[in-house]
């Protein structure tokens, strides 16, 4: 029943479309799925780190690995500790990167009032490559195993404390690389 009189309930699909712009939001287009494979792309590979990042209620999450795992976007692959799961990209998931990137570009340009938050630097010269991806110097749009992030001038660290948070301000981080490699903090799986 909805509970807003003259607000008609949106449908869960996109049936009838001829789109693959529909099609791929019936893939990525839920409240918090791109939130979850930029995280990927940061690094984080534990359900407890995405939990922790996001704040995301521990129920959707879960629904939300399951659905991306279900869509061969990210793979669970067995922790050295023998106890968690560490989700990671797939080619499939590693293909989204233009858009993540992409979308975050238009975040910063139109809603980050104090400033860009990330910047992304070429490994290979370490130039900021610029919105739309490309690296000045080396003449190259470079893949994401070949960036790394750091703050920019507009980033906040007064807003977050969780791990992955601090790690990510701590310093350039490569993407794709574990931002905990060696963790053995509690197991915390779905």
């Amino acid at each position: 029943m909805n509970c807003y009189p003259g607000v008609v309930a949106l449908g869960r699909g996109y049936a009838g479309q001829d789109c693959s712009l529909a099609r791929a939001l019936e893939v990525v287009g839920e409240r918090w799925t791109l939130l979850v494979i930029r995280d990927c792309f940061y690094g984080v590979r534990r359900f407890g780190d995405f939990h922790a990042h996001l704040d995301i209620p521990r129920a959707v999450l879960a629904n939300r690995l399951k659905s991306l795992t279900a869509a061969a976007i990210i793979e669970r692959h067995p922790h050295p500790t023998g106890v968690e799961v560490d989700y990671v990209l797939t080619r499939r998931g590693l293909d989204l990167w233009p858009m993540v990137f992409t979308l975050g570009q238009w975040g910063e340009r139109w809603l980050a009032p104090d400033g860009i938050r990330r910047l992304y630097s070429h490994v290979a010269c370490g130039t900021d490559i610029t919105a739309s991806g490309w690296c000045p110097a080396c003449d190259v749009l470079p893949s994401p195993g070949d960036l790394l992030i750091h703050q920019g001038p507009g980033a906040d660290s007064t807003l977050r404390n969780d791990r992955v948070s601090v790690a990510l301000r701590s310093g350039p981080h490569r993407l794709l690389t574990d931002l905990f490699p060696t963790s053995a903090h509690t197991p915390d799986i779905p």
